[in-house]
């Protein structure tokens, strides 16, 4: 990217990024999770300002790429919860068909559970197992709904490399 243009993006960043940022965090809620989207829409505009022809109409094209980003991330967020709760369903449905040993998966997901620390266990089983809203569980903790979709994130992360790690074994 030649200097000129360079300076330019600079600036783009400078003037919009906040408000961007703000936008974003209204529609995820998470801060960490709106840096992610803002960044990706920051690449789709170092992508794609090329083909915009009407410099005053950045302003709506970039709100336009934050919400698709928003909605992105959002259907992958509803995609994983729903493969995750399927797992987790059906290693429960194994282990209950087979009460005297279990199935591998579901030893695999309690030994997973087991090293989360009691409260993000307790979040965990509520939220997938039963079925509890964000808002719910962030009622059954007193804590804000954001608090509890970045622990649910976080936990995903924690059980999905300890799950990765004994398919490996």
């Amino acid at each position: 990217m030649p200097a000129r243009q360079h300076r330019a993006l600079d600036q783009l960043v400078l003037r919009w990024h906040p408000r961007l940022l703000r936008y974003a965090q209204f529609h995820v809620g998470s801060p960490e999770t709106a840096d992610d989207v803002v960044q990706d829409t920051w690449i789709a505009v170092v992508h794609g300002i090329g083909g915009l022809a009407d410099p005053s109409a950045f302003q709506a094209w970039a709100y336009r790429i934050v919400t698709n980003k928003c909605r992105d991330w959002q259907r992958r967020r509803r995609m994983e919860r729903s493969v995750f709760a399927e797992s987790a369903q059906q290693a429960l449905e194994n282990a209950a068909s087979r009460p005297a040993a279990g199935s591998m998966e579901a030893e695999a997901l309690e030994n997973a559970l087991s090293t989360l620390d009691a409260d993000d266990r307790t979040l965990v089983r509520l939220y997938y197992f039963e079925e509890l809203t964000v808002s719910q569980v962030a009622d059954v903790f007193g804590i804000p709904a954001g608090t509890v979709k970045s622990r649910l994130h976080r936990c995903r992360e924690t059980l999905r490399k300890q799950l990765e790690e004994t398919n490996r074994e």
